[in-house]
C-alpha cells in the first residue's frame, strides 16, 4: 500500500493486491466496457489502458458495439477501442459492469476476470471483485486501485479518471460524492487533468441532431401521481427523421428530473430489439428495486433495465404498473 494513501472505503484490500499480481503475470489483457457504453465505462477502461501502454503491458480495450460516445474522443486511446475479439487473451478486466450480461458476450470458462465496479446491484461475477457502491463512479474505484498499489498516474490517465468521475457524478452533484472525491479530483488536476478543457470537450460539442430530437422527447412527457412520477420516450422513427443516436438523448432524463415536482423520472427507447428503460430519482427513493424486477439494477437514484419487446408503450405500461403499485404499498 502506498504510504500516502488512506483507503476510505470498505473494499477488501486483498482484492486490490491480488488484482495487481494477476495483471502483472498476464500476457495479454482484454479490458471490457459495457454494452451501450457511457463515459464512466470508457474512461475507466482508458485509464487502465494508458497505464498499461506506458508500462508496456499488452492489452486491448473492447466494446461489443460500434457506437461509442464521440464526445470522449479526446481521451488518449479512444481511437484504439476494438469491437472484434483478439485471437488471444488470458485475463479479462470488466469495468463498470454490474452483471455478466452487461458485457455483451459469454466469458470463456478458462479466463479469469477482474470485476471493477461501483453498482449496488453488482453480483460479484469476477474471479477477483473490486466493487464499492459507495463511490461516485467506477473511475473513482480505479483511482483507489492505482493509489493503493502506488501506481504512477500520468496526465493521460488522470484525464480519463477525471472524465469518468465528472460524468458519472453528474458534475459532482450526486450524493455519493464526498470530501474524498474532491481530494481525488484535486490530485488528478495536479497530475495534469485540465478541468476547463475537459468540460469544453464534454458539454460544448453537441450535434444538431440532438436539438432536433429533444423537443420530440419532451413532447412525450407525461406526469403521474400529482407530478411526482414522470415518463418520456423516444420512438425509433424519430432517430431516423433527425439523424440522432441514443447517446444524443440521454440528457433528457436528467432534465426531466430537474422539474421541481418530479421525484421519479423514467425514459423508454428501443435498442437492439429491446426497450431500454432508465430510472432517475430524488431523495432516498430506490429505483434500483423496480429495475431489478425486470432483470436490471443500478443505484438508489439511478438504475436501468431492458424489457424484451420492441414497443415503448407496452414497456411503459409494465413499468408504470410496478412504480404506481409500489407507491400505494408505501
Amino acid at each position: 500500500m502506498h504510504k500516502d494513501f488512506i483507503l476510505n472505503n470498505k473494499l477488501d484490500t486483498a482484492s486490490l493486491e491480488e488484482a495487481l499480481k494477476l495483471i502483472e503475470k498476464s500476457r495479454y489483457i482484454l479490458i471490457v466496457t459495457h454494452v451501450n457504453p457511457d463515459a464512466d465505462t470508457i474512461a475507466s477502461a482508458l485509464a487502465l489502458s494508458n497505464y498499461f501502454s506506458e508500462n508496456k503491458i499488452k492489452h486491448k480495450v473492447f466494446n461489443v458495439g460500434k457506437d461509442l460516445p464521440s464526445s470522449l474522443d479526446f481521451i488518449n486511446g479512444f481511437s484504439k477501442i476494438i469491437d472484434v475479439f483478439p485471437k488471444f487473451y488470458d485475463l479479462i478486466i470488466s469495468v463498470d459492469c454490474g452483471t455478466v450480461s452487461r458485457l455483451g458476450f459469454e466469458i470463456p470458462d478458462n479466463i479469469p476476470v477482474i470485476n471493477i465496479d461501483h453498482h449496488k446491484s453488482n453480483d460479484n461475477f469476477g474471479t477477483i471483485n473490486i466493487v464499492d457502491y459507495y463511490k461516485s463512479s467506477t473511475s473513482e474505484v480505479i483511482y483507489d486501485f492505482f493509489k493503493f498499489n502506488g501506481l504512477y498516474i500520468t496526465k493521460n490517465t488522470a484525464t480519463a479518471l477525471y472524465v469518468g468521475i465528472y460524468d458519472d457524478s453528474l458534475a459532482f452533484t450526486v450524493n455519493r460524492c464526498d470530501e474524498f472525491t474532491y481530494d481525488k479530483i484535486n490530485f488528478l488536476v495536479k497530475c495534469g487533468a485540465h478541468p476547463a478543457h475537459i468540460a469544453d470537450k464534454l458539454i460544448r460539442r453537441d450535434s444538431l441532431a440532438k436539438y432536433r430530437i429533444l423537443p420530440k422527447i419532451f413532447e412525450s412527457l407525461e406526469l403521474y401521481k400529482e407530478g411526482e412520477v414522470a415518463t418520456i420516450y423516444a420512438l425509433p422513427q424519430w432517430f431516423k427523421q433527425t439523424g440522432a443516436n441514443l447517446l444524443d438523448t440521454e440528457v433528457a432524463l436528467n432534465m426531466v428530473l430537474n422539474i421541481s415536482v418530479v421525484k421519479i423520472a423514467i425514459y423508454f427507447r428501443v435498442s437492439n430489439g429491446k426497450v431500454r428503460v432508465s430510472f432517475r430519482s430524488k431523495e432516498n427513493i430506490d429505483v434500483s428495486k423496480t429495475a431489478s424486477i425486470f432483470g436490471g439494477g443500478g443505484h438508489v437514484n439511478a438504475a436501468g433495465c431492458s424489457i424484451v419487446c420492441d414497443d415503448v408503450f407496452q414497456a411503459k405500461e409494465l413499468v408504470l404498473k410496478e412504480i404506481l403499485e409500489n407507491e400505494k404499498k408505501e
